[in-house]
């Protein structure tokens, strides 16, 4: 069974940059092709993604709100999946949850079998 676990939210202030996690377990990930995708709730509003990459060969893509400003990236192991996130506003402010799909990306978070908690992040 997949697992996702989120870190690296935080309280932070506008300008500042925050990288989050995402460590997956319980998957071949070396031995499949999966799209890994961040997601993002602010308070009151509807999840939206904010980045995404299909790792059998896929561009990364990031929301017109982050692109510039974010960065995808993986470790050497291929089990981690960073956000990056420069010069942050407070509209950054949400819960921050890692997806999982083992097939091609998707904008749609009901798109992604496996989620991650979630990691909170508040910027002022």
């Amino acid at each position: 069974h997949v697992q996702l676990v989120e870190s690296g939210g935080d309280s932070a202030q506008a300008g500042g940059t925050l990288k989050l996690s995402c460590e997956v377990s319980g998957a071949p990930y070396d031995n499949s092709r999966p799209c890994m995708a961040w997601f993002r709730q602010p308070p009151g509003k509807e999840r939206e993604v904010v980045a995404s990459v299909y790792t059998g060969g896929g561009v990364p893509h990031y929301a017109d709100s982050v692109k510039g400003r974010s960065t995808l990236s993986q470790d050497n192991n291929k089990r981690t999946l960073y956000l990056q996130m420069n010069s942050l506003k407070p509209e950054d402010t949400a819960m921050y949850c890692c997806a999982y799909r083992t097939r091609y990306c998707s904008p749609n978070s009901n798109d992604y079998r496996y989620w991650g908690q979630g990691t909170q992040v508040t910027v002022s």
